[in-house]
């Protein structure tokens, strides 16, 4: 029973489940575009599919990152301690465990339509590559940004059977908001990075790292704003719009010396960026 009790332990820390701002952060856009699809609440079946799917293949993706990134973790002083790096974990386990939650997460798209079912594989396909861009791509953030964004063209499949333009739009603006968060990431792991030869869009940006981070989230915040325009109005929506700038300012004070401890918690505290758009699609929609 305590032998069950520890590896139960060690699984829980493998998917960050002490963690929850990574599926947060892809959680927040994927309802938003919810509830934009459904023009309003999209009822309790297809809320349950997006929040549970997002959790589970959030934590599938942790598995396959760290199986990836074991002989580079190593080196890296926030990573040194993940359990597939120390071995705590065995490779195998990770995999098992990994595959089991994507199973899931897929048998729940299968209570969705033909549609999502076909965009589910694409949304695996990325998450399966992005471990590995970190070897070949100068700005793997940018391939991360599309595995994070997968969820909203998919929202919009399961409410109306396809994706329009205003889905696109969406994912592509949500695609610079992870650029934007991820490289806070990536400047806290600057130095070993560096050292092991690890490409980031940290490194690649180089002294332009901070502008690049502030426009980004600017065209993140405009382009849903503008996007949604017609579609979703409301005091509610401009109040959200209003404390979506205020984080992003914010945040410029936390990552503007490039010190490792306010780039972290400018990362950590990007979910509530995604939660205040969230709340205000979701108000708007509730006081029509």
């Amino acid at each position: 029973m305590k032998l069950a009790g520890s590896r139960l332990a060690l699984y829980l820390d493998l998917i960050r489940w002490n963690r929850p701002a990574g599926w947060l952060l892809l959680l927040w856009p994927t309802l938003g575009a919810l509830w934009v699809a459904a023009d309003g609440f999209p009822g309790w079946h297809l809320l349950l599919v997006f929040t549970l799917g997002t959790v589970l293949m959030r934590s599938a993706g942790c598995c396959i990152n760290d199986v990836a990134d074991r002989r580079f973790d190593r080196h890296v002083k926030r990573t040194a301690n993940r359990p597939v790096t120390t071995g705590a974990v065995s490779v195998k386990e990770a995999l098992t465990l990994g595959a089991v939650l994507a199973v899931l997460a897929f048998a729940l798209v299968l209570t969705t339509n033909t549609v999502t079912i076909i965009w589910s594989f694409a949304a695996l396909a990325i998450t399966l590559a992005y471990p590995y861009a970190k070897r070949f791509v100068s700005m793997p953030q940018a391939v991360l940004g599309v595995a994070f964004s997968f969820g909203i063209p998919m929202a919009f499949t399961a409410v109306q059977g396809g994706v329009p333009v205003l889905a696109w739009v969406l994912m592509l603006g949500n695609l610079f908001w992870v650029l934007a968060y991820d490289t806070e990431y990536a400047m806290v792991d600057r130095d070993d990075d560096l050292l092991i030869g690890m490409k980031t869009s940290a490194i690649t940006l180089g002294r332009f790292d901070v502008l690049v981070i502030m426009v980004s989230y600017l065209i993140f915040i405009i382009s849903w704003d503008v996007a949604l325009m017609a579609r979703v109005q409301g005091k509610a929506f401009n109040v959200a719009m209003t404390l979506a700038f205020a984080q992003v300012a914010w945040h410029y004070t936390l990552i503007r010396s490039r010190e490792r401890d306010g780039c972290f918690q400018a990362f950590r505290l990007n979910h509530w960026l995604g939660f205040t758009l969230f709340a205000g699609i979701a108000a708007s929609y509730a006081l029509k």
